[in-house]
């Protein structure tokens, strides 16, 4: 496939299938899903649901600047929850990584997440 390129990042957890953290197709970005593990250890953030959601978005945004863009060029964000009580708690965070104007999102609720996470989220990023 032509102006197809793999995005890596030892900033973000190493793929744990098979899958890439990133593809990029001329100048979009398909970013894989982030669940909240610490990149160094590669084991669950400790903590709380917005602890694991804010190591969520550091994964993200760290996949992003691998492939020259940051967290403000998601077009389309999609966030998955084992329990959608926490929605308001992702509002927060992601007021913490994200301006306006926001991307497009979806909240999907998912009976579970690898690894026994909370939140989960992937996106599509433009740059």
């Amino acid at each position: 496939m032509p102006n197809r390129a793999i995005i890596h990042s030892d900033n973000a957890p190493k793929a744990i299938g098979t899958y890439s953290q990133a593809v990029k197709v001329s100048n979009t970005v398909y970013l894989s899903g982030q669940i909240p593990l610490v990149p160094e250890t590669m084991e669950m953030i400790e903590g709380d649901f917005a602890a694991q959601a804010e190591q969520v978005f550091k994964n993200l945004s760290a996949v992003c600047a691998a492939a020259n863009g940051n967290l403000q060029n998601i077009v389309k964000l999609n966030i998955f929850l084992t329990d959608l009580s926490y929605f308001p708690v992702v509002n927060e965070v992601m007021a913490k990584y994200f301006k306006e104007p926001y991307p497009a999102r979806a909240a999907i609720g998912v009976n579970e997440l690898p690894k026994g996470a909370l939140v989960e989220a992937d996106g599509i990023m433009v740059v």
